[in-house]
């Protein structure tokens, strides 16, 4: 029988029959400011689902090794079973959100080369920013892990600009989370969604991601629709 094993904000994750497998079900549920702001928004998990689950499928094409299995339901996945590594990794390739502000940088401003940010996933705390000695300090992920998790970053970011250059899409900056799995090895986890990204549309520079629920300049749901219509027009092609 299937158990709910986590309740998060956007996502629940549940048992299988099989040990190594987990069934993620997307929520029809949006936050905003960690959790302060929230709504549920009919139809925002099948969203998800599906961009979520055709980013995984580009990724695969290109050799990362990830969690995403296949796409069960309009709003369900199957996915590898990992422990997640508590960092939240941030590559920011365009000054926007929290880094305009910390640095007084315009938003808009291209970055010179990509930037990479690691932050604490705790709510509780806010998920503080934090630096690679506070990662070995909280015995987080050795020296070793946390170079290759810096390097499967840059080279998703490389991939995610292609995939969503390639959709009329700029890619701003975008949040991962990794996992150990069953043997060890540390691989993508979560979800590839507007939610975790910041995009802009390359001719208008329009926001289509959490940005129009987070700061109320435009209706989720269309934008997320959007997103989707493109990948999947990009798939038929």
């Amino acid at each position: 029988m299937s158990e709910v094993l986590y309740l998060g904000k956007a996502k629940s994750v549940h048992s299988t029959e099989k040990e190594n497998e987990l069934r993620l079900v997307y929520l029809d549920q949006a936050t905003a400011l960690n959790g302060k702001k929230k709504d549920e928004i009919i139809g925002k998990g099948q969203l998800n689902n599906s961009i979520s689950s055709e980013v995984f499928r580009y990724l695969s094409s290109k050799g990362v090794a990830h969690h995403w299995i296949k796409q069960l339901s309009e709003n369900e996945q199957l996915v590898k079973a990992v422990t997640i590594i508590p960092l939240e990794v941030v590559v920011r390739n365009i000054a926007a959100g929290s880094f305009s502000k910390r640095f007084g940088i315009k938003e808009g401003t291209i970055l010179p080369k990509p930037i990479l940010e690691f932050y604490y996933k705790d709510d509780a705390l806010d998920d503080p920013f934090m630096n690679e000695d506070h990662i070995d300090y909280l015995d987080i992920a050795t020296k070793e892990e946390v170079a290759f998790i810096k390097e499967q970053a840059f080279t998703i970011n490389d991939c995610l600009k292609e995939l969503f250059s390639s959709i009329g899409l700029t890619l701003v900056d975008f949040k991962l989370e990794f996992g150990r799995d069953s043997d060890g090895r540390i691989i993508l986890a979560d979800e590839v969604t507007p939610d975790t990204c910041r995009l802009w549309d390359d001719k208008t520079n329009k926001s289509l991601d959490k940005d129009v629920y987070r700061k109320d300049i435009g209706d989720l749901m269309s934008v997320y629709k959007e997103v989707e219509k493109r990948l999947n027009e990009r798939k038929g092609e």
